[in-house]
């Protein structure tokens, strides 16, 4: 593991610039007004913290860039984050991290998102769903749509304990701007030097991964109130209505029905919810480019997106297996033992938090009593199960039943199915799901017995 190496001070930074812009000390002397005694006791490290004016004099002669001028002045004050950038704030400074990839699907929400964050009238949303649905994926290409067409400045903000900023080079001010931001809702500071660098501005904030912590909700509201034109989105894995807040739930992919892949079996094309598949034959184009997708693997592909429920993260680890198993021998592991192929076949630095497999997990077994149960039984019904059927077997009003369905579809635990008109809303408990609650349900014995 490699040592991160400590920001050079001022002094060192002074001097490279000074060599950079090929100049004495004498010349930039007198270029500047600044005089040779104390450009000199200022790379020599006497001098710690300058005043702005000389700094800006000195940057002036030298003529530095921005980027530049930025690094000078956070090595005389680091915590000075907002002020330093105020000048210079805007589009250029706040932006989204790349895609590195194309996004499959997703063409109905991203428009409902992005059409969201263009209103007036909704500046704080929250996509949630189970991990490895593609929350943090969508976020970012809305939030580079409306970066690229609208000039909107974008704080991007990771709150995974182990993230760094994506897409912005260490040191830069892109970087250092995002590492601040972090830094206010991680550790409880005050939003009153973020709310000035923001100001009038439109700007969105996106807290991939925020877990609507008491603490730092009401900041977000009074920064909200204090810049109005400020809008904030929040990724999340679990629901939390924020006041005035909106919930985006997001389902998996849509995967192709048994009815499409029944034709395609004899020869006829699979007619709709392709992109679970397209997704997936993406992956395997990298992991095994021999692979030629026929008919019939494109049909066995298909089986296994509704094996694994069309979730992206789910799919691209799957198809890291085709190193080692063939598709037939894929699908019968994705549906006898679908959490084995969650994590892919390389494995993962235990630095890096917890695995899919562990965070899906959690979703299902951290839920209260009473939605356990409720989902215990539900996934006992036959698919397509109905509210008025979910009454029936839970033996609740269908009220309380519709209420209690209602937080596990917003969880993302439970998925509805395309239905004809005037047929009632189908339902079905998710495969992964599934698996998690028949993991849990081996080893409760296995655990009571330890505990004695």
């Amino acid at each position: 593991m490699m040592n991160s190496q400590p920001a050079p001070g001022l002094d060192v930074l002074l001097q490279n610039a000074r060599r950079r812009s090929g100049l004495t000390q004498e010349q930039l002397a007198g270029l500047s007004t600044v005089s040779v005694r104390a450009i000199r006791d200022l790379e020599l490290g006497r001098v710690q913290h300058p005043r702005r004016e000389t700094l800006r004099l000195l940057a002036n002669a030298m003529r530095l860039s921005d980027s530049r001028r930025i690094e000078l002045e956070l090595a005389v004050d680091a915590k000075a984050v907002g002020r330093v950038f105020q000048d210079i704030y805007g589009a250029d400074l706040a932006t989204p991290p790349p895609a590195l990839r194309p996004l499959v699907g997703r063409r109905p929400e991203l428009e409902a998102l992005t059409a969201r964050l263009r209103t007036d009238h909704e500046r704080l949303l929250t996509l949630v769903g189970l991990p490895g649905v593609g929350k943090s994926r969508l976020a970012q290409e809305a939030a580079s749509l409306i970066h690229a067409k609208d000039r909107v400045p974008v704080l991007w903000v990771s709150l995974d304990e182990t993230a760094e900023t994506a897409g912005a080079a260490p040191g830069s001010p892109q970087s250092t701007v995002a590492g601040w931001v972090r830094s206010l809702v991680r550790d409880g500071g005050e939003f009153d030097e973020l709310a000035t660098l923001i100001g009038s501005k439109p700007t969105l904030i996106v807290l991939d991964g925020h877990d609507a912590s008491p603490s730092v909700t009401p900041r977000l509201l009074s920064l909200l109130r204090t810049c109005e034109h400020l809008k904030i989105l929040t990724t999340a894995d679990r629901p939390v209505q924020l006041p005035g807040g909106r919930l985006l739930p997001l389902a998996p992919l849509a995967v192709p029905s048994a009815a499409d892949l029944a034709v395609d079996t004899v020869g006829g094309p699979l007619v709709a919810d392709r992109h679970a598949v397209e997704l997936t034959l993406s992956h395997v184009s990298y992991t095994r480019p021999d692979f030629l997708p026929t008919d019939a693997v494109v049909t066995t592909v298909g089986h296994i997106c509704r094996a694994l429920d069309g979730m992206p993260q789910a799919l691209e680890a799957a198809a890291s297996w085709l190193l080692l198993y063939s598709p037939q021998q894929l699908l019968d592991i994705a549906r006898t033992a679908p959490l084995v192929l969650l994590d892919g076949v390389t494995p993962t630095d235990p630095a890096a938090g917890p695995t899919l497999s562990e965070r899906l997990t959690a979703a299902v077994t951290d839920l209260g009593p009473q939605a356990a149960a409720l989902l215990r039984t539900l996934a006992t019904l036959e698919d397509p199960w109905t509210m008025d059927g979910a009454a029936r077997a839970c033996g609740t009003s269908m009220a309380a039943t519709a209420r209690d369905v209602h937080a596990l579809l917003v969880r993302g635990l439970i998925r509805r199915l395309p239905t004809t008109a005037g047929d009632p809303v189908g339902f079905t408990v998710l495969n992964l799901v599934r698996a998690v609650l028949a993991a849990d349900q081996e080893t409760a014995p296995a655990a009571l017995v330890a505990a004695h």
